[in-house]
């Protein structure tokens, strides 16, 4: 089985930037997001996890840039849209803008009875974004806690969710390797399909997570291992496969 790799492009303030442990603030700047995402392109991605940090912080946005990232290469590849999709409006625009699949996180937790509507609604093209402390869900930009791993995915399957985007939040952006006791126990709970986020550093990683694949976990993002250059995409794509 092979795993699908999905290269995160996270703007901030115009630039694409990577985070530690998802923190405002930890940004390294890696320059233009439209070149970011192309340069993943042409090495052979058929995804990109597209991150609008600013309306995930609560602090603006960057649906121009993310637009003109999806116009540009919305033909040649599927894109993924993350980042402060809390209510219609948020998520019509994101789906309008030409995203494949959006990712919701806080919104799931704050307001499970929107989120049923809209799983309800649009199917797999919504992706619940569960992000992990121990067993405990972080919400809001990861500073507070939003209840129990579990629970809360009993809710979702119960709604009809197809997919789980799962981090370690003591994990992202740190190179420290992925949690597969904590994916493995996510997928083996659900019929839904698990995206592994968080950790990889190194192909071994990669490795590690497929042999999850016959269990659900059919996907990983990758971020700041591209971005310190760890690996390059396409010896990624070479294991992923």
């Amino acid at each position: 089985m092979s795993l699908t790799l999905l290269p995160a492009v996270d703007v901030r303030d115009g630039k694409a930037v990577r985070l530690r442990q998802g923190e405002s603030g930890s940004e390294t700047d890696y320059g233009s997001p439209l070149e970011a995402a192309r340069t993943w392109v042409q090495a052979g991605a058929e995804w990109i996890h597209l991150v609008d940090l600013d309306a995930a912080f609560g602090t603006g946005d960057n649906r121009a840039q993310l637009r003109e990232i999806v116009r540009e290469l919305g033909d040649q590849v599927n894109i993924e849209m993350s980042g402060g999709v809390r209510d219609d409006a948020s998520l019509e625009s994101a789906l309008e803008a030409g995203a494949a699949r959006v990712n919701i996180g806080t919104a799931a937790l704050e307001n499970p009875e929107w989120t049923k509507r809209i799983i309800a609604k649009y199917g797999d093209k919504v992706a619940v974004g569960l992000d992990v402390r121990g067993h405990t869900l972080a919400a809001r930009g990861w500073t507070r806690e939003g209840g129990d791993l579990f629970e809360t995915m009993a809710m979702l399957d119960d709604a009809g969710c197809t997919r789980y985007v799962v981090t370690d939040v003591a994990k992202d952006g740190m190179m420290s390797g992925p949690n597969l006791t904590l994916l493995k126990e996510v997928a083996e709970r659900t019929n839904a399909k698990v995206t592994a986020s968080g950790g990889i550093a190194k192909l071994d990683d990669l490795k590690a997570i497929k042999e999850l694949a016959e269990i659900g976990v059919d996907s990983a993002i990758l971020g700041k291992s591209l971005y310190a250059r760890a690996f390059t995409l396409e010896e990624a794509l070479e294991v992923a496969r």
